[in-house]
């Protein structure tokens, strides 16, 4: 995306200074404005929760789509590393949820982490300072280890229902890395491109193993919702809101990775419906980071 700037030059700071309100406006008001008229309690802290989430997320998907790019980039020069950044800025937004739970709890740290939600983040945390350090020793893949223990303690973390918790938790476990996989990669493959101007070859590779993340993201979203949301509350309940946003981001995402695929087999430009459709991406990171903030709607239904 880019706006005009002075002259009418194309001003990329501009456009990513009014992304980044929109995401910070977006995460602190969202919650709230999806719960209004719901009568459901609301959730303390909701916008910094959203917001650090977020940050959690980022960080992964950052982190494990290059791992993933590494492998699809080929020969050739590759673009500056952001895993180690990344992997530290998902640690810093754990412990800081770690603090606001904390905080707003009431309860000492000693307590906080004997909790069951207090160890979960603390495990991440710490799985993402590990993934951090294998980042920037000689073996960077080593990190796809922590990664994992990462997403499998959000997953459990995201699950403390008692009925079916294995499933959710698989559900989620498979999601998170999909998602990470699919909007993570195709950034690096992006910036791989810009470096090479060109690298239209490492775009076809990454459509080819891009189906995989797209079909299981496609079936544990579903099935998540339909375990999740009762049909006769979606439009009452701030969880029913928020996700009817996502399938729409989604919906919109697939088209542009079918135009993108479209121009690739007819020869064409394809970095530009792929540029929007990473962007789309990231907007429904951004919902998922709310979805993990707002009540859950199990057992509202009568």
């Amino acid at each position: 995306m880019t706006l005009p700037g002075p002259l009418g030059t194309p001003s990329r700071l501009t456009a990513a200074v009014l992304a980044a309100v929109a995401v910070l406006v977006v995460a602190l008001q969202g919650a709230g404005l999806a719960q209004t008229g719901t009568a459901e309690l609301r959730i303390p802290a909701a916008g910094t929760t959203t917001l650090l989430r977020l940050l959690v997320f980022t960080g992964l998907a950052v982190h494990l789509g290059e791992l993933a790019g590494r492998r699809l980039a080929g020969e050739g020069p590759r673009p500056r590393a952001w895993s180690a950044p990344a992997a530290l800025l998902a640690a810093a937004a754990s412990a800081g949820l770690l603090l606001l739970f904390t905080a707003v709890s009431g309860l000492s740290p000693s307590v906080v982490y004997g909790l069951r939600e207090g160890r979960l983040v603390l495990v991440t945390a710490n799985a993402f300072v590990l993934a951090a350090l294998c980042a920037a020793s000689r073996r960077p893949g080593l990190a796809a280890l922590p990664l994992a223990v990462a997403v499998g303690a959000e997953a459990l973390r995201a699950h403390p229902e008692t009925y079916q918790p294995l499933v959710g938790t698989s559900l989620t476990l498979v999601h998170l890395t999909a998602a990470s996989l699919w909007a993570g990669t195709l950034l690096y493959v992006l910036r791989t491109m810009r470096l090479r101007r060109g690298g239209r070859e490492v775009l076809v590779r990454y459509a080819r193993t891009a189906a995989g993340a797209y079909a299981a993201l496609a079936v544990t979203g579903t099935v998540t919702t339909l375990r999740k949301l009762p049909l006769d509350v979606v439009l009452s309940t701030a969880y029913g809101r928020v996700l009817l946003v996502k399938p729409v981001l989604f919906g919109g995402a697939s088209l542009l990775a079918l135009a993108a695929r479209g121009r690739m087999l007819s020869g064409g430009d394809a970095q530009a419906p792929a540029r929007v459709e990473v962007s789309v991406l990231a907007a429904i990171v951004v919902v998922s980071a709310l979805l993990t903030v707002v009540p859950d709607p199990h057992g509202i239904a009568p």
